[in-house]
């Protein structure tokens, strides 16, 4: 470790680590991010987690004592590949710069023994590259945590390479984490990279997750109060397919087995909300839910699950120990597809592919099929869902500098 960086952990009497995700949309990085940092709070007293996002929904969530936030201008990245501001009336590129410039600053302040980057090797436009190149020589750990599928490698190897991200891997990142389980998905396999980068490469297993009890939660709607099935979109900006098709299912078929609680995402056009939340009054087994604080709670209460799968669901799946089908997007990354597939075939969940068509016959049929699914617990899958506890593992010997822990246990590929 750097003399400097024990120093001054040893004056200060605390420990830190910064985590940087780049939310341009969706809940999946921030909720992630927030996971993480929950988790370490509880299991270090003297560790302060601080999470930079550009989540436009960050201020909804509840955060534990010991983490907070810094909201950077939002981005929003358009269909032709370019980005704009969310909020501001201001050009793209001084905007990048501004949000760039704030990573620093907070960085600098802040002095953390940790750097934890999530996803983007360089962040948005490589805006954490100058952060990453300022805490180096001080002796912070540098760390980017990659989810278990990235996409599939013709479309994530050019995007690398047009990122310039290499020199990052190569000569400032100390470790990479790998929030899965190289059984299930490598997520940079079939990627060319030198073994000096490959090496940095540790699974931890996925991120187990559990329903908060702390403090004031908020309300449960009235349905949870009885067996019904969940159907999550996640953040909703794409999930307009999947809620389609299972309403058409109960609007064919109104005797499935059971009612239907549909979360629809806050980044679902209002439009189509209000569109399937007509729908839904309609029928008198389905309800429906713009978003949800604590989904983790809804997500236990159910009976069975509908989702695309996106990493912190699948989680959510494998840790409540739910029979879920997963209807996968394909557009315009196979991440979802990748993972549901391989998971299928484990026996962990079952799986849907959208064919265009959705005949609400066919959508109706897996909805009669899920109670007689398998629980993910029934299929052994070692060090599954261990995720939390080696990312405690390998923080340990940083954050508490006066008692360095054990070796951490390090799943390679």
């Amino acid at each position: 470790m750097n003399d400097e960086r024990i120093e001054m952990a040893s004056a200060r009497k605390d420990a830190r680590i910064l985590i940087y995700s780049h939310d341009t949309f969706g809940l999946g990085h921030l909720r992630r991010c927030r996971a993480i940092a929950h988790s370490l709070v509880e299991r270090f007293k003297q560790l302060s987690v601080l999470i930079l996002s550009g989540s436009p929904i960050i201020g909804s969530f509840d955060f534990r004592s010991r983490v907070d936030f810094v909201r950077i201008p939002g981005v929003i990245k358009l269909r032709n590949g370019e980005y704009t501001p969310l909020n501001l009336h201001i050009d793209v590129e001084q905007t990048l710069s501004l949000r760039a410039s704030i990573i620093k600053h907070t960085a600098d302040m802040f002095r953390p023994d940790i750097f934890i980057v999530d996803k983007e090797p360089v962040g948005l436009r490589g805006e954490v590259l100058e952060t990453l190149e300022m805490l180096k020589p001080r002796g912070t750990r540098l760390v980017l945590g990659l989810r278990d599928v990235m996409d599939e490698p013709r479309q994530l190897e050019p995007e690398w390479e047009r990122k310039n991200v290499l020199p990052a891997l190569r000569d400032l990142y100390d470790e990479i984490w790998v929030y899965g389980l190289p059984q299930i998905c490598d997520p940079l396999e079939g990627i060319t990279l030198p073994p000096r980068v490959l090496q940095k490469m540790i699974y931890t297993g996925y991120l187990h997750r559990e329903v908060a009890t702390e403090g004031a939660q908020p309300r449960l709607p009235e349905i949870t109060n009885r067996p019904y099935l969940l159907v999550t979109t996640g953040g909703g900006g794409d999930g307009e397919a999947l809620i389609d098709w299972v309403l058409r299912a109960y609007e064919s078929d109104p005797l499935l087995p059971y009612p239907a609680l549909l979360v629809l995402g806050p980044f679902m056009q209002a439009d189509r909300q209000a569109e399937f939340m007509d729908r839904a009054a309609r029928l008198r087994r389905v309800e429906t839910l713009t978003f949800h604080s604590n989904l983790e709670a809804i997500v236990a209460k159910a009976a069975c699950v509908v989702a695309m799968g996106g990493y912190n669901t699948f989680c959510e799946v494998l840790s409540l120990d739910k029979r879920a089908l997963i209807v996968p997007r394909t557009e315009p990354r196979l991440e979802q597809y990748i993972r549901a597939s391989r998971a299928a075939k484990l026996g962990l969940v079952s799986m849907l592919p959208d064919d265009g068509r959705r005949d609400p016959g066919v959508m109706a049929a897996a909805l009669r099929a899920l109670p007689r699914q398998n629980r993910p617990s029934e299929v052994v899958v070692p060090g599954l869902l261990e995720g939390l506890t080696n990312v405690s593992r390998l923080v340990r010997p940083w954050v508490e500098l006066s008692e360095p822990g054990p070796t951490p246990v390090q799943l390679k590929a």
